[in-house]
């Protein structure tokens, strides 16, 4: 029996938890090929990943670079993106494949990623109202978008909506493509029993001044690609007057996202990109059959 789907691991110093991931992959009742991108390791992961097909990157180039690396490699008509400490149960890409076999207006299929504990950390992605992606716990089929740490996409609807943003390096990069999906008018689907469980912020750690940068750069940039001008102008207004207010707030919240110097950076970088992500929002405009309104309309702060 061939394979339907490709899984695609991205690693970064992940000796102490990539055998667990790649042994729950090993025992998939799913035929599937699978590739591991090693980002430069400098741990050992290199020696544990050997007797596999792997992609070593002489430099990392974080969770986004090394899937867009790869998709040119991928041969099957599914691609699945998973986390080096992700441990899927044995029918996660069965259940997957059949989701979306049976719904050929779904491009993607996002999975019930649970955490050590039992306890759900997404079934899916919705998108608030100021424009951030946002894990969801409880969902019905449908929902606005995937989590890159475990779902399936279709290989050629993936690439004809431009691949993976290679450029937002971690973080964003699920939220920008589940919107540029949406906007050539496919769906997500969130599939229950396919199931995985999730040492959360094994390679990067979830509230930290690295985290923060990522997060607010890569949301203004998906806004600018993909939302509503009207939108994308306000977030990243509200940004800067956010941060030129901070020195006479005297109730600033303690988190890194609030301090000046990183806010002045994530700033700086977008304008950096700016030129660049104008051409990219007249691309994905070109290829949408959707509206960025409607998207929009259909999907915010649901």
């Amino acid at each position: 029996m061939s394979a339907l789907s490709t899984v695609v691991v991205v690693t970064w110093r992940g000796r102490d938890h990539i055998t667990a991931c790649l042994d729950a992959l090993a025992a998939q009742k799913s035929p599937h090929r699978m590739i591991v991108v090693d980002n430069a390791s400098d741990d050992g992961t290199a020696e544990l990943i050997s007797g596999y097909e792997v992609v070593r990157l002489p430099r990392n180039r974080g969770y986004a670079g090394g899937l867009a690396a790869v998709l040119d490699l991928v041969d099957t008509p599914y691609v699945a993106w998973l986390n080096d400490d992700a441990v899927p149960d044995p029918s996660w890409l069965s259940e997957l494949e059949n989701a979306l076999e049976a719904e050929p207006d779904a491009a993607a299929a996002t999975s019930s990623i649970l955490l050590t504990d039992g306890s759900t950390q997404s079934v899916g992605v919705a998108l608030t109202s100021d424009g951030y992606g946002k894990d969801v716990v409880l969902a019905g089929r449908e929902v606005f978008g995937f989590c890159g740490g475990a779902a399936l996409l279709r290989t050629s609807e993936l690439r004809a909506a431009g691949g993976v943003p290679a450029g937002f390096f971690c973080y964003y990069e699920d939220t920008d493509t589940a919107w540029r999906l949406r906007l050539a008018g496919h769906r997500v689907i969130s599939v229950g029993p396919a199931r995985v469980r999730h040492r959360h912020g094994a390679s990067t750690r979830p509230g930290s001044p690295l985290f923060h940068r990522w997060n607010e750069r890569n949301r203004l940039l998906m806004l600018l690609r993909c939302a509503p001008a009207s939108v994308a102008v306000r977030e990243l207004a509200r940004f800067l007057v956010i941060t030129a207010l901070l020195p006479a707030r005297k109730d600033v919240p303690n988190a890194a996202n609030f301090r000046i110097g990183l806010r002045l950076r994530v700033l700086g970088e977008v304008l950096i990109r700016m030129p660049v992500t104008v051409v990219q929002r007249l691309v994905i405009g070109t290829r949408s059959k959707v509206t960025r309104q409607r998207v929009w309309r259909d999907w915010a702060g649901r």
